[in-house]
């Protein structure tokens, strides 16, 4: 994702001989991630372990319910389910390695698996950007448009725009972490972070990497600045149709059917806007790694969590799936 590490540095590496240009890509990558504070290694080994288990067994159990209960066969929760789906890929593509360098003095991951983390990571971020997006217009014309609602989010154009974050977040995965594979690192491969992201390889270029960085702020614009704009401007139209609600029981019915998506975009959004508020020092980046651990590992996990708190469709429908899984296994061991 674009906006998922800290800023670049202000200054740029001046243009190298073709000689250095042609060094070969380093075999493996160093990612100091907390090494600077071992003794804080184990217990974020065994807080992040349990966060990945919540998260995948949170996200997980949405996408049952969403695909098993009928009533929950609408666009809010086929979204939703997109979400979840989503925040589990995420989690997955950083976490486990993130595991494997908490727990023993072995820091490194391979040139390849740094590649692939990259490339899904910048994918999958720009991907929820978009779909955070997407699920405020569903809220939109659920609210603003009741009487039209089923036409405007037919299914046909529910599964248009899921495929089209899904698309769009490919697409600019594709051009700014290919460009910035092919950038010539002359053996620099220590990354002072605990995964790998499209910023913190251009940190290690030996080349001028202004291109790149143009590229990059094109592509936050286009995925993060202007899906937020969208956000802000459906949420606007949404707070003005609710505050023309009368009774206080569809206030709050209004209320109710919002709140969930608007905590997860704060979380999604404050996170990122609270590191790159931060100045650019030695301490903040620091800051900067434990803000990424927050939306990287717990965001996932608080996703689920708020969403079956404050929704009773989807604990009812939890609660029917398992209920129905585990009242199905004990009549079959019953009968065998």
């Amino acid at each position: 994702m674009p906006l998922a590490a800290s800023p670049l540095p202000a200054t740029h590496q001046a243009p190298l001989t073709m000689a250095a240009a042609n060094v070969s890509s380093p075999a493996v990558f160093v990612l100091l991630g907390f090494s600077a504070r071992p003794s804080l290694e184990p217990v974020l080994f065994i807080l992040v372990l349990g966060f990945y288990t919540v998260s995948l067994l949170g996200n997980g159990l949405i996408m049952l319910a969403s695909c098993l209960d009928p009533h929950l066969h609408t666009p809010m929760y086929f979204f939703l389910a997109n979400l979840s789906f989503l925040d589990i890929s995420f989690t997955t593509s950083i976490v486990p390695q993130l595991l494997t360098n908490l727990w023993g003095p072995q820091k490194t991951i391979s040139y390849g698996g740094c590649v692939v983390q990259f490339y899904v990571s910048h994918w999958l971020g720009a991907t929820e950007c978009v779909l955070l997006a997407v699920m405020s217009y569903d809220r939109y014309a659920a609210i603003c448009k009741p009487l039209h609602y089923t036409v405007i989010m037919h299914p046909r154009l529910c599964l248009r725009l899921a495929l089209g974050s899904w698309l769009g977040g490919l697409s600019t995965s594709l051009v700014g972490s290919t460009l910035t594979m092919l950038l010539p690192l002359c053996g620099r491969n220590r990354i002072d972070h605990f995964f790998c992201e499209m910023p913190l390889i251009m940190q290690l270029a030996c080349v001028d990497t202004r291109p790149n960085e143009l590229e990059m702020y094109v592509a936050s614009f286009l995925f993060v600045v202007l899906p937020l704009g969208l956000i802000l401007m459906s949420y606007g139209h949404i707070a003005r149709a609710v505050w023309q609600i009368r009774s206080a029981a569809g206030r709050r019915k209004a209320f109710n059917t919002c709140s969930s998506h608007v905590a997860v975009v704060a979380l999604f959004y404050g996170s990122i806007i609270f590191m790159y508020l931060q100045p650019a020092k030695s301490s903040s980046h620091e800051q900067g790694k434990f803000i990424a651990l927050f939306y990287t590992v717990a965001t996932p996990m608080l996703n689920p969590l708020i969403y079956t708190l404050r929704n009773k469709d989807v604990k009812q429908a939890l609660r029917h799936v398992v209920f129905r899984e585990c009242w199905g296994s004990s009549k079959t061991v019953g009968h065998s």
